[in-house]
């Protein structure tokens, strides 16, 4: 008998024993290709020698040094590394464990920055509905997805969420591209407006919405309005790029794409590439000397930040993307995935719509596909889908309730940056074989 509490009381999963390039494998010797990446992390794969051995390396020379007293020379190096090529403005990181605490101290930050600036009337985060930041309380709370949030909803601050950038279920008919994101930008005005300017600190959002709504993408134009919105009322703009950052979506910042300067950025999951657990909040100059220049302390803080066999894991990882250009691999493989994907899917009657970036990839699934309908969220499709793909050697990110919560389904692929085209082609077969499963049963 277990004595793990596992995320499912009722399910009982394999043992997982061995990584092996994009693989897993199980205590059978059954092998898994990781096409979500787990939750899109696992970029590098599961046997880097690179980075295992800058962990050995590093757990050699120091395990652990807490920030309280000393900093590390792999948490330097790899402050230097990400600034380096960071957006425009971005000056300094906050090294923290995980996506989730990064969203919290981007929250907290903004809140401080405000208090600090003399204007503590600014408490108003406003996000957007079918986003997810993560799952800590102050996390949970600026996502939009109702169905994680119900049952904590009397335990979570009360945050703003308005129109997401969802342009396959929100984009009216005869309306273009443009005109759409125009219109699903403007919501952050309208509500600016309704809180009252001088009360709202922040808006965050995810450049390519990954878990909640599967690699759903801006239009054009959508964060430039969003960008002059939040300079008009002197909003911060904090990018959640926990999922799509660190180069999954083919630039090693996914705002990159959209040109779209943030004044927060949170990044973690591929930062590690699953062999530490690390994340970091990056910030822009202007909101660390304002706080360098006033208490010089950022209230907050957790045991691990900057651990520095993290931070080694990670230094190792972003330089392994740089010195071998997986970021160019990823749009060229990213390119090839959604072509696979348009060729057998493309005309399905049950996918809706393909979509994504780099290799952030996602398929939405209809019960129709002429009016967009969902199925019923009784026939558990996402669930179903998961269930049998993983049974086919196929580890993937289906997900229910992408419409509202409830309604809708949808499977995010997020597969290695070193996944050959071969290998790919061989995760198309499978979600085709998977899709004819769950549609027959």
């Amino acid at each position: 008998m277990s004595h793990v509490f596992p995320r499912h009381c009722h399910v009982q999963p394999p043992m997982a024993v061995a990584g092996d390039g994009c693989f897993l494998i199980d205590q059978s010797g059954k092998r898994y290709f990781d096409g979500s990446g787990g939750a899109a992390v696992s970029c590098l794969g599961h046997s880097n020698e690179r980075v295992k051995q800058a962990i050995k390396d590093q757990v050699d020379q120091l395990a652990f040094a807490h920030t309280g007293f000393f900093t590390s020379d792999p948490a330097e190096q790899l402050a230097d590394l990400l600034i380096a090529n960071a957006p425009e403005g971005i000056d300094r990181v906050y090294f923290v464990s995980g996506g989730s605490e990064a969203t919290e101290a981007a929250i907290k930050l903004a809140r401080q920055y405000f208090t600090e600036r003399g204007e503590p009337e600014r408490r108003h985060l406003i996000a957007r509905r079918q986003s997810y930041h993560g799952n800590t309380l102050g996390a949970l709370a600026a996502g939009g997805n109702e169905w994680r949030r119900q049952q904590f909803s009397p335990l979570l601050i009360d945050v703003s969420h308005v129109d997401p950038c969802y342009e396959y279920a929100e984009r009216q008919e005869g309306e273009s591209l443009y005109d759409y994101g125009q219109r699903a930008a403007q919501a952050l005005e309208d509500e600016i407006l309704r809180l009252g300017p001088d009360t709202v600190m922040a808006f965050m959002a995810e450049p390519v919405v990954g878990a909640t709504l599967g690699a759903v993408p801006p239009v054009e134009g959508y964060f430039t309005r969003i960008r002059e919105i939040c300079d008009k009322y002197g909003v911060l703009l904090i990018l959640d790029e926990v999922m799509c950052g660190m180069g999954r979506t083919g630039h090693l910042f996914a705002c990159n794409a959209d040109n779209v300067r943030p004044d927060i950025l949170c990044i973690a999951k591929g930062l590690g590439a699953g062999y530490q657990p690390i994340g970091a909040m990056l910030c822009s100059g202007a909101i660390y000397n304002t706080i360098a220049g006033g208490t010089g302390f950022f209230q907050h803080g957790h045991t691990y930040i900057g651990h520095p066999v993290a931070a080694a894991a990670g230094l190792a990882v972003v330089s392994e993307m740089l010195d071998n250009d997986l970021i160019a691999q990823v749009q060229a493989r990213g390119a090839y995935l959604h072509q696979q994907l348009l060729s057998r899917f493309g005309q399905h009657p049950n996918v809706g719509d393909i979509r994504g970036r780099g290799l952030f990839q996602g398929l939405e699934f209809v019960a129709d596909r002429e009016t967009k309908t969902p199925f019923d969220p009784t026939k558990a499709v996402a669930k179903r889908f998961k269930k049998v793909a993983f049974e086919e050697g196929l580890i993937c990110y289906p997900m229910p309730g992408t419409r509202d919560g409830r309604n809708g389904d949808h499977v995010l692929l997020a597969p290695p940056f070193i996944a050959s085209e071969a290998e790919l082609d061989s995760v198309v077969d499978i979600l085709s074989r998977a899709l004819d499963q769950v549609l027959a049963g």
